[in-house]
């Protein structure tokens, strides 16, 4: 997050809370805490990063974008 007067990396924050709330939370009563985290850590860890399909990074899941990142940059440049 950023400081007062600067809202550009806070975009990125509240885009992905407000994501969260609305596929996650919103939708669900959780019993306990403890349940409530365990979801949700496991909805980040496994969809939000490996499945889901983020517009910003042409419609990739940021674990293939990465990917594609990496192997990019060990392919050897071309003169």
């Amino acid at each position: 997050m950023s400081r007062r007067a600067n809202c550009w990396d806070n975009a990125v924050a509240e885009s992905f809370f407000g994501t969260l709330k609305i596929e996650l939370i919103h939708p669900r009563i959780f019993s306990t805490r403890e349940i409530a985290r365990t979801i949700i850590a496991e909805w980040i860890e496994v969809f939000y990063n490996r499945q889901r399909l983020h517009s910003t990074i042409a419609y990739l899941s940021p674990v293939h974008f990465e990917d594609n990142y990496w192997s990019t940059l060990d392919q050897p440049k071309t003169p």
